[in-house]
């Protein structure tokens, strides 16, 4: 097995030239796939997938919904998320997007974390038979809440994973982004074996700072890869770290340190 390494475009794009321009080095690096933020209009995103899918690319993620601090743990959005998801489940299963990003919310004044673990349940309990019908999973993104996202519930993996549990789909997983759950609770490489069946997505950054997988952060990213091909995770890795010095050489630099294989020792 190899890691499947991908791009979140947005960080790395910038709004600075063309989208066109960058997904040629992209590839050429070794990268297999990309990944957007947000939910695009209809007609940018139709024009977006015929351009990654020109350089031979494929989307693997991008949001399921809006507003990621007004998320799924407040009832009365509900219905507005649970409409969101099913037009992005039909668009990601039209262009074979494995993965739409859910985003817990911030915590609301006066509900306990339980309580919004159960509020959330029940909003993906409404989505999830749609994305198992197409195959698509709902990954709810682990953000840390001390520095990036204040506040933000879903903050620690064991929180994740009973959520997961809760509802009890395969269409249901977590976006483990190491980053921010190094800045959380640390102990990456036990907690990925430990919860790898409800991993559905991986993003990577250099803490501290959420820049490049170098020698001046503190995570360890080849050995991080070692565990998740080890584990038999056959998902993505997707780097999102805002690059220092030139992005297409930060980013061929992040490909090699995270490109273990199986066997090869690398």
């Amino acid at each position: 097995m190899r890691i499947k390494q991908s791009v979140v475009l947005p960080i790395f794009h910038g709004g600075q030239g063309s989208i066109d321009a960058l997904l040629g080095p992209i590839r050429d690096s070794g990268f297999v796939a990309v990944e957007i933020w947000g939910r695009p209009p209809p007609t940018e995103f139709k024009t977006l997938m015929a351009t990654v899918q020109k350089h031979g690319l494929q989307l693997v993620s991008m949001c399921g919904h809006d507003s990621l601090g007004d998320g799924l743990n407040r009832v009365e959005n509900h219905p507005r998320i649970s409409s969101e998801l099913r037009e992005s489940i039909a668009l990601a299963a039209d262009y074979g997007i494995p993965g739409l990003i859910c985003f817990s919310g911030n915590r609301n004044a006066g509900q306990s974390d339980y309580e919004g673990l159960l509020v959330c349940a029940q909003a993906l309990r409404l989505s999830a038979p749609w994305a198992e019908k197409k195959g698509v999973n709902l990954n709810v993104e682990l953000l840390n809440s001390r520095i990036d996202h204040y506040n933000y519930q879903a903050d620690h993996t064991d929180w994740g994973v009973a959520l997961c549990n809760l509802i009890n789909s395969p269409r249901v997983k977590l976006l483990y982004d190491i980053y921010h759950m190094q800045i959380m609770e640390g102990d990456v490489i036990r907690t990925i074996q430990k919860s790898i069946r409800h991993i559905g997505h991986f993003h990577t950054a250099g803490n501290p700072g959420r820049h490049n997988l170098d020698d001046n952060q503190e995570l360890n990213y080849r050995g991080i890869c070692r565990a998740i091909v080890q584990s038999g995770y056959d998902g993505y890795v997707g780097h999102e770290f805002w690059p220092q010095g030139d992005a297409m050489q930060s980013l061929r630099q992040a490909f090699a340190i995270c490109d273990w294989q199986e066997g090869s020792g690398h």
